[in-house]
């Protein structure tokens, strides 16, 4: 059989295209015959003849819907003979429709005497499982069987606990080795998958206060590696899982580090940036390379470059439930950051190797959609893929036992998605939190189907990174010269009230979606951003700048979002973008947080004030509406009232005085009645005492003040 120059693709159940070359036959009436095992099928009818360079196309229809996973040839009437290949078919509802899979058994389900493996390859003609032992000797392949919609399984009946294996998976008459995409545990760098016993983890026992809203949480970005990396870090397994189980470390100087920092900090919740496992670090070389895990390999599976032992795959399971279970187990819950809007690259995908085609989105052009930047974008909008990724976050939670996720890059996946997704998260943990980025980027899906920032209103209980609120506050991300609020640009009443309370045409998002931030691990660190920006100023002046951003974010009406080292001033030395950057560049430097401990007492307070109050946290705009109005003090501030807020907690009244001016402003507070306050330029808290019977009072450059009265002063 003649495959060279000729191409016949099934494009839909009952369409093929063929594609023959000029030099076979131009401008000649051809007739093509459908067989399969030799057999004659059928005359295809040719509906349509195209030319273009170097071919000539014909569309045509099959005598039948052609079923997938049978290898059928097509024949000109000249008895040349070349491969039906699958083509753009699985990119159509038909498809879809007739290959969906319900079932929850995809993957390896192990058990002592037997395990089952199931794999969905509705467009494969054969598939063999490939066994390796623990030890790394293959044990040789097995045919595995088509059952219904496309799903291979095969039962193997031994002990195969700690194997490793794999399919090898023929698709338009190629054989391709890959990993199960359902693999929960995977070996050294992702080659082959694993067979674990999972009844060996057991769940822990924890109880974190229930969260109200969303906006009750104070969210605290890291990253596995940087987070202890450090020389002064006080903990053990640097660049580990096991160093967020490291208890009562010290810096050399004596202050606290690691999670017994973050629990006085005040922040509730950890977001740990990926950790499933992905691509661009060898795990067989401890501590040689860096990323940030933006490279999805497995989405079930733990990264191993965080693992004592990344050469076996149970250990990291075991670490990682570690690291949740004392973070749990000092009061803060555990977010973790997906990614699943790409793969690292989709040729060498599982993905792609099983059903190619399928799980990709392609533009009008037939070409992949690259909205994310990386070279391909998954058709979150696709039965398998929506499946896969809600398959996938149920058992995040139910497995790992986290407390919420981070969509990276969410405006790439479709609102129906994203709904079945919240609606599969709180069925299962009601207060977990959901956010994400809402970017409008140019993917190949309608603008009314993507969950953006300007969809927000036709999804519930998402959250959405703030990135008016990022740019008003410093500047924009993409221009080094524009100025923010902390920089010098001026905000009339009205506007600074639409930033810090989310209202306004200008800010869509309410209060339980906005995620307020300043600054993340993309982009400039704000130290950096002010530092480039304006690297004549002093540090001492920056620092202020840098405060008083941060003290905004951590007291506007929305969800405060920081990033690890923000409170003290993290740099990356002047990266931008640092996914790759060694470790000196991205790891936090606990020496910043020995020299910088009246910022972060200050800080401190101020989470204490936002947690203290529910004035700060109001759950809707009329809420809002209801109880907050500007004052007009100075020129120089902009001071926001809280007033009738008793019933969110202690105080009546709530004055907050932003500052921005760059010398001390000496104001007098509204009301005949004197103020008592809780935070000032070095910081102070409820539990420490209020500073009482204040009328006249100068702040300080670049500050955030809060201000409090009672109906009787005598209560405060």
């Amino acid at each position: 059989m003649y495959t060279g120059r000729f191409s016949a693709f099934l494009d839909a159940l009952d369409q093929i295209t063929i594609l023959i070359p000029h030099s076979y036959r131009v401008n000649e009436k051809l007739f093509f015959m459908l067989f399969f095992e030799g057999q004659r099928m059928g005359e295809l009818r040719v509906d349509e003849v195209i030319q273009i360079e170097h071919y000539t196309k014909y569309i045509c229809t099959a005598p039948f819907e052609v079923p997938l996973g049978e290898e059928y040839q097509i024949e000109d009437d000249k008895g040349m003979a070349f491969a039906l290949q699958t083509g753009a078919v699985i990119r159509t509802p038909e498809f879809d429709e007739m290959y969906q899979y319900d079932g929850e058994d995809l993957g390896a389900i192990y058990e002592k005497e037997k395990t089952v493996f199931k794999v969905w390859a509705p467009t494969a003609t054969n598939v063999k499982l490939k066994l390796i032992n623990e030890f790394g000797t293959e044990k040789g392949t097995i045919p595995m069987h088509r059952g219904e919609r496309g799903v291979w399984h095969l039962t193997v009946h031994q002990n195969l606990e700690n194997h490793f294996y794999s399919y090898l998976v023929r698709v338009n008459y190629i054989w391709r080795e890959a990993t199960d995409p359902y693999a929960k545990a995977v070996s050294v760098n992702g080659q082959y998958s694993a067979v674990i016993d999972m009844s060996q983890y057991k769940k822990h026992d924890y109880s974190l206060p229930k969260l109200e809203s969303p906006v009750d949480a104070i969210i605290y970005e890291t990253h596995v590696r940087d987070f202890s990396h450090h020389h002064n870090s006080g903990m053990n397994a640097k660049g580990k899982y096991a160093a967020f189980s490291e208890t009562a470390t010290k810096t050399t100087k004596g202050y606290s580090s690691g999670i017994q920092y973050l629990q006085e900090l005040g922040v509730t919740h950890i977001e740990l940036m990926p950790v499933n496992d992905f691509a661009g670090v060898d795990e067989t070389v401890i501590g040689k390379e860096y990323n940030w895990g933006y490279n999805p390999r497995h989405f079930f599976a733990p990264a191993g470059n965080y693992s004592a032992k990344p050469h076996v795959p149970g250990k990291r399971i075991e670490e990682l439930k570690e690291l949740i279970e004392s973070v749990h187990q000092h009061g803060l819950g555990v977010i973790i950051d997906v990614v699943f809007n790409h793969v690292f690259q989709k040729e060498i995908s599982n993905f792609e190797k099983i059903v190619p085609g399928y799980y990709f989105r392609y533009g009008a052009n037939g070409m992949p959609s690259n909205g994310s930047g990386c070279g391909n974008d998954l058709a979150s909008e696709r039965f398998m893929v929506r499946k896969l990724i809600v398959s996938a976050v149920k058992y995040w939670l139910e497995f790992y036992q986290i407390d919420g996720f981070r969509f990276d890059l969410m405006g790439l996946l479709d609102l129906e998605t994203m709904k079945e997704v919240e609606k599969t998260i709180h069925s299962i943990k009601p207060d977990a939190i959901i956010i994400g980025e809402g970017w409008d980027l140019p993917t190949a899906l309608s603008g009314a189907d993507k969950t953006t920032i300007s969809n927000s209103h036709k999804i519930e209980n998402v959250g959405f990174f703030n990135d008016k609120f990022r740019d008003s506050i410093k500047g924009s991300n993409f221009n080094l010269k524009d100025t923010g609020y902390v920089t010098g640009k001026e905000f009339s009443h009205e506007e600074f009230s639409q930033l810090v309370l989310n209202i306004g045409e200008d800010y869509p998002l309410g209060p339980e979606q906005s995620v307020n931030f300043v600054e993340c691990h993309d982009n400039h660190t704000l130290w950096d951003r002010l530092q480039l920006a304006n690297g004549a100023e002093s540090n001492e002046s920056r620092k202020r700048r840098h405060r008083f951003a941060t003290s905004i974010a951590i007291l506007s009406q929305g969800i405060p979002f920081l990033h690890s080292g923000q409170e003290f001033f993290r740099t990356k030395h002047g990266i931008e973008n640092s996914y790759c950057s060694p470790d000196w560049i991205n790891e936090l430097n606990w020496d910043l947080r020995e020299q910088n401990e009246e910022t972060i007492s200050y800080l401190r307070c101020l989470m204490a004030i936002r947690k203290s109050h529910g004035a700060f946290r109001l759950r809707s705009r009329e809420e809002i509406e209801t109880h907050a109005k500007m004052l007009d003090l100075s020129p120089a501030c902009h001071s926001l009232l809280y007033d009738d807020v008793g019933e969110y907690g202690r105080w009546e009244r709530l004055l907050v005085v932003y500052h921005h001016g760059e010398q001390p402003t000496e104001v007098e507070l509204p009301g005949e009645q004197e103020w008592g306050m809780i935070c000032g330029d070095c910081g102070y808290t409820a539990e420490q005492g209020v500073e009482m019977d204040i009328k006249h009072f100068t702040l300080e450059p670049l500050t955030t003040y809060v201000f409090v009265q009672n109906n009787c002063c005598s209560n405060t």
